[in-house]
């Protein structure tokens, strides 16, 4: 047998039947298998929860900040603390490409970023503490 009669009898495999097919079905043993994983060895979802104890709600990591900030600012000036606080860093952070102009722009926007990231970082781990 030449080499020409060889390649004149290999079929060559085109994508739609042949290749999509091997596709599908590489997809779905591997969703059966995962499915069998997950009913042979089911996680365990979430902590357990002790009901004697108090409850006492606790913000997500990213709202921590502003759960601190309540602590100080209570009563009457709540609404200085959880509204004029996160508005005037919201806007400061929008400020911070017009601050970047001027002569000495850079290093007042580096001082006003570091402050703001360690402020958040300080307020987010001081109610874990």
């Amino acid at each position: 047998m030449t080499k020409e009669d060889k390649t004149n009898n290999t079929k060559e495999k085109s994508f739609y039947p042949d290749y999509l097919f091997e596709i599908v079905l590489v997809i779905f043993f591997t969703l059966e298998l995962v499915t069998i994983l997950a009913l042979l060895w089911p996680p365990e979802i979430g902590r357990l929860i002790d009901f004697t104890a108090p409850y006492q709600p606790r913000p997500e990591w990213y709202f921590l900040w502003l759960y601190q900030l309540i602590r100080y600012f209570h009563g009457k000036w709540i609404f200085v603390g959880t509204v004029l606080v996160p508005l005037l860093t919201v806007l400061l952070l929008f400020y911070i490409p017009w601050i970047d102009r001027t002569r000495w722009g850079r290093q007042k926007v580096l001082i006003i970023t570091m402050v703001l990231f360690f402020g958040f970082i300080i307020l987010t781990i001081l109610p874990l503490l």
